[in-house]
């Protein structure tokens, strides 16, 4: 039993090792591209739409809306990111009841790569949207005291985000390994059912961690007193005048 999809070496090229994770991500990423290809290539504006356009504009409305929720923003700019990811994990989550798939999403590495995506796009995100100058005040404020224990945030959340993915789909794999050799005619099924909402729930998880971050680099952190209420104001004002 293999605990991560990297320990599963399929060819050597000398120094080059093509593992499991290698080889299945590229084929998620291939399979993506392709359904992608074939599904838009025949879109209509029509009346009558295909089962597959059904499926994609739904796909899309329920992302935008999610997005819409948490950022309070308009989605289309994170749309291709977030939605990527969501599409990208919650696929190879899903192809795990394959037989012989190792879902790469199961490997340390894979994990940390996605995580270092939403570590490099936040940054990128934010200054796109305010500037430098009002992003990277962020970090030195209230006090520029808490510079280094700001980095160190962005640093940990990072590697919260890799070791949860890692961490639940490795153990999800290992529990149903245990039990296919334990019992294997009954509990295999439950598990591999409990695999697939397991699969989506991370790929869920991992979106909308990405939109909570995106939208506090995207939003600024107004902590200026609130004004006074006018009609208040002008209240006590006729007061003292009288």
């Amino acid at each position: 039993m293999t605990i991560s999809p990297d320990q599963t070496v399929f060819f050597t090229f000398g120094f080059i090792h093509i593992n499991a994770t290698l080889l299945f991500t590229w084929l998620v990423m291939a399979l993506l591209v392709l359904l992608a290809r074939w599904v838009t290539r025949c879109l209509t504006d029509d009346a009558t739409l295909s089962s597959w356009q059904n499926l994609l504009e739904v796909l899309v409305e329920g992302i935008q809306q999610q997005i819409r929720d948490v950022t309070h923003q308009e989605p289309a700019p994170y749309l291709p990111f977030v939605g990527t990811l969501f599409i990208f994990i919650a696929t190879s989550n899903l192809l795990a009841i394959v037989p012989g798939f190792e879902p790469p999403t199961g490997s340390l590495s894979t994990a940390s790569a996605l995580a270092l995506c939403v570590f490099v796009a936040v940054p990128l995100y934010g200054i796109q949207r305010r500037g430098w100058r009002a992003y990277l005040k962020d970090y030195v404020e209230p006090t520029p005291i808490l510079l280094p224990l700001n980095i160190i945030g962005e640093l940990s959340r990072t590697l919260a985000l890799a070791v949860r993915l890692y961490g639940n789909v490795m153990s999800g794999a290992v529990v149903g390994a245990i039990l296919l050799i334990i019992t294997p005619l009954l509990f295999p099924v439950l598990m591999h059912a409990l695999e697939l909402l397991t699969g989506i729930i991370q790929a869920y998880i991992f979106a909308v961690l990405a939109m909570v971050y995106l939208a506090a680099a995207t939003t600024a952190h107004d902590v200026s007193p609130h004004p006074p209420d006018t009609a208040t104001s002008q209240g006590e004002g006729g007061v003292n005048e009288r």
